[in-house]
């Protein structure tokens, strides 16, 4: 009697990938059911994953949106706070219905289990790019938060992604909203004439949490106990501790992210780049004036006025004072005046009209971008968000913080990435990073 040949999902992976096989191989493999199509999956065919970074937003929305998810499992969950920890690990158990997720403060420790495929990141901006190219090196496919820190951060993250040939999902849910692919997709598809201008607003002020907002507020503080301070900072420059620094405040240090333009920009802006189809470039100039705190630890800008040039001839401006994105073409406007706000247009007919089989249809996944990120996982296509357009799309906003430190106009080669000619202006398209993990770069 012959041996029935048995394969899990994960073994047959790590097959495909040593034997460069598509998804059609694996399409030809798989039944649906082991695929969760019937509702029904088998406990060695979901996809295993570790979360790293599980504060408000990991929880909220990538934790709990991958438990949503029947071919997905859940086995460990990590954080520099004791208390994200403890909870996420509590939330996932009770999902379960078991005790079996690991709980860890060093994301190593989960990189280094080899019956996890896929890590789920929501780190503070700074480590986005460090541990991605950790879990990549290791085998694993990543679903990462946006933004990166840096151009060149994005470009080695893009660069590394190519090069293991690993699924990687810059994680937002833009794409799979249907007001915003609906916009896309009418642009790209000639229902405004030719595409002159977009209009993008994004959110003012830098949104402080807790009683952080004035100076003698954000005096240093012994850490507290439960908070690993020094592995939070991990490749970022050295502080001292204050409570202003961390959390949901990183968002306003340079040091750790990229403010406002940078947070919301990857999302309105890459809207932006995909009507424009320019999300696999970027445009050739940069020009814009923002308003910087002058005192205490925050710096990023929190008023913004920014004006891009492409080389196709249409201009993005972004404006902060709203959610909205407008694009204006030679034959009539389409908006979405805030955010997921129900599309206008003029002519009105725009609205109605439909998108012909043999035009252009731009993918989407309506479930969201776990959804999208576990069926490329099996798939091993690029998801609605790679990494290649997820860079692009930060590259926009780095360089249009980049403008407002200098105070002047800057040519920009999307090609090259660099700023021609202007040396001052290339030496802010990085940041170093402190010793160990500066290693991770290489």
């Amino acid at each position: 009697m012959k041996k029935t040949l048995s394969i899990t999902r994960r073994k047959f992976l790590k097959r495909s990938a040593s034997l460069g096989l598509g998804g059609l191989a694996f399409a030809y493999f798989v039944t649906p059911s082991a695929l969760g199509k019937s509702g029904s999956v088998a406990p060695s065919n979901r996809i295993t994953v570790g979360c790293i970074g599980v504060g408000i937003h990991g929880i909220s929305v990538d934790l709990r949106g991958l438990l949503a998810q029947p071919d997905a499992h859940v086995l460990a969950v990590c954080d520099v706070d004791t208390e994200h920890r403890n909870n996420a690990q509590e939330i996932t158990n009770q999902n379960y219905n078991n005790k079996d997720c690991a709980s860890y403060n060093d994301f190593r420790d989960i990189i280094a289990r080899n019956d996890i495929d896929t890590v789920m990141i929501a780190t503070p901006d700074h480590w986005h790019v460090p541990i991605s190219l950790a879990a990549l090196k290791a085998g694993k496919d990543v679903c990462c938060e946006k933004p990166t820190l840096t151009v060149l951060e994005g470009r080695i993250l893009s660069d590394a992604v190519k090069r293991y040939g690993r699924v990687f999902q810059t994680a937002t849910e833009d794409r799979s909203i249907a007001v915003y692919h609906r916009l896309a997709e009418l642009v790209r598809n000639g229902r405004l004439g030719k595409l002159k201008a977009i209009k993008v607003t994004l959110p003012d002020g830098n949104d402080i949490h807790g009683p952080y907002a004035k100076p003698e507020q954000q005096q240093p503080q012994p850490v507290p106990k439960g908070f690993d301070y020094k592995m939070w900072l991990g490749p970022a420059p050295y502080a001292p501790y204050t409570p202003a620094r961390c959390h949901r405040n990183f968002r306003w240090i340079f040091d750790y992210a990229g403010g406002t333009l940078a947070d919301w920009g990857t999302h309105l802006i890459d809207t932006a780049q995909w009507a424009n189809n320019t999300e696999r470039s970027g445009p050739v100039e940069v020009e814009g004036k923002g308003l910087f705190p002058t005192e205490g630890i925050y710096n990023t800008p929190y008023d913004y006025h920014l004006k891009y040039k492409y080389d196709n001839g249409v201009t993005l401006f972004v404006d902060s004072g709203g959610t909205g994105i407008r694009c204006e073409g030679t034959e009539g406007w389409l908006e979405s005046s805030a955010w997921r706000r129900p599309l206008q247009a003029e002519p009105k007919s725009i609205l109605d009209s439909q998108i012909k089989p043999d035009e252009t249809h731009l993918f989407t996944c309506t479930g969201g971008e776990h959804r999208n990120f576990l069926d490329c996982v099996k798939s091993r296509r690029d998801p609605y968000f790679p990494a290649e357009i997820g860079h692009r799309c930060s590259t926009v906003c780095h360089i249009g913080n980049i403008a407002m430190l200098l105070k002047r106009k800057l040519k920009w080669d999307p090609v090259t990435e660099t700023f021609p000619d202007d040396d001052e202006a290339n030496r802010m398209l990085s940041r170093t990073s402190r010793a160990p993990w500066n290693s991770y770069f290489i």
